[in-house]
């Protein structure tokens, strides 16, 4: 589900139900259940048969939620935190970086909620594979059920093993390697062993503190990597509204520029706007205008990403 499109949701396929952009919830459907919210009851029944991306009304009339097809996008917004996760700016970064595409070979170590794990699966499709690897028993365990739930165990191979202390127990079958954990220095003499020797092996290690970055790169560069940089990703949201630019003479007045406006300053604006249209037919000297600010509140710091290539070997 999660690395391919279908149409139509059947019985037992999981749906992301859309309230807002803040309140989304996966659910599984199946027959003769219900899913309750603020906004009413919804059965199960009724949504399947549905498009994805159906508007489906409560049973009681009171509101109404949008079934929308499950992607890992969609996932990280809804993913159960059992860790701190990766979201979309750090991800699409990383993917890039590590050059992943349909058929690499990717392996990863700290697993945690599997939202980076989800994104990887749907990027090597349908022909790579990821190697996963998580030390905590039931992080592992619950992030395993999860894949086969999304249909993702062919793509994805988990196991619960400590790689600082024992290693990824693979050699030279990666094209990629990701590192987050604790003390990803300490893993980095594992990872040199499971990239490929045949080609360039990459390297990302995600570590929140300045002080792990030092370490990893003195690291990386002890065995043999090269290419070491370290990047920080800062995604800044734009909001996008229409709002009232008043002419010359309300400017001259001291009028001004309101770019917090509520939305019933905006419908009492209307309001206004259409009372001075009925009452001498001409077009409101106040006009709207679209424009877009930085919002006033921006996810700050997550992690730093430090990168780095291991050269093939070259035979004469």
């Amino acid at each position: 589900m999660f690395h391919q499109y279908k149409r139509i949701i059947e019985d037992g396929d999981p749906v992301i139900v859309y309230v807002t952009p803040d309140a989304m919830r996966p659910i599984f459907v199946k027959s003769g259940e219900i899913f309750n919210n603020r906004f009413g009851s919804f059965r199960h029944n009724d949504m399947i048969g549905l498009e994805y991306g159906s508007k489906i009304e409560s049973h009681d009339g009171r509101g109404y939620v949008y079934l929308l097809h499950p992607t890992p996008a969609l996932w990280t917004q809804v993913v159960p935190h059992r860790t701190q996760i990766l979201y979309f700016a750090d991800i699409s970064f990383i993917s890039l970086h590590l050059d992943l595409r349909p058929g690499k070979v990717m392996v990863e170590s700290g697993t945690g909620s599997g939202s980076f794990s989800h994104s990887i699966a749907r990027t090597i499709a349908p022909t790579g594979h990821l190697f996963t690897f998580e030390y905590h028993e039931l992080r592992a365990a619950t992030a395993k059920k999860e894949f086969e739930e999304h249909g993702l165990s062919h793509i994805v191979t988990i196991e619960n093993r400590d790689v600082i202390a024992n290693g990824f127990g693979k050699s030279n079958i990666a094209d990629a390697v990701f590192l987050d954990l604790p003390a990803p220095w300490d893993a980095v003499a594992a990872a040199k062993e499971v990239l490929r020797k045949d080609t360039i092996g990459r390297i990302c290690c995600f570590s929140p503190c300045i002080e792990q970055v030092q370490a990893t790169a003195l690291a990386l560069d002890e065995h043999g990597f090269s290419e070491i940089r370290m990047f920080e990703c800062l995604a800044k949201d734009c909001e996008v509204r229409a709002v009232p630019f008043p002419d010359i003479a309300e400017a001259i007045n001291g009028k001004k520029i309101s770019f917090k406006q509520s939305t019933v300053d905006r419908k009492k604006r209307k309001l206004d706007n259409d009372s001075m249209n009925d009452v001498d037919g001409e077009e409101p000297k106040t006009t709207e205008r679209t424009i877009s600010k930085p919002a006033e509140v921006t996810r700050g710091h997550t992690s730093y990403l430090t990168f780095a290539i291991l050269a093939p070997d070259i035979v004469e």
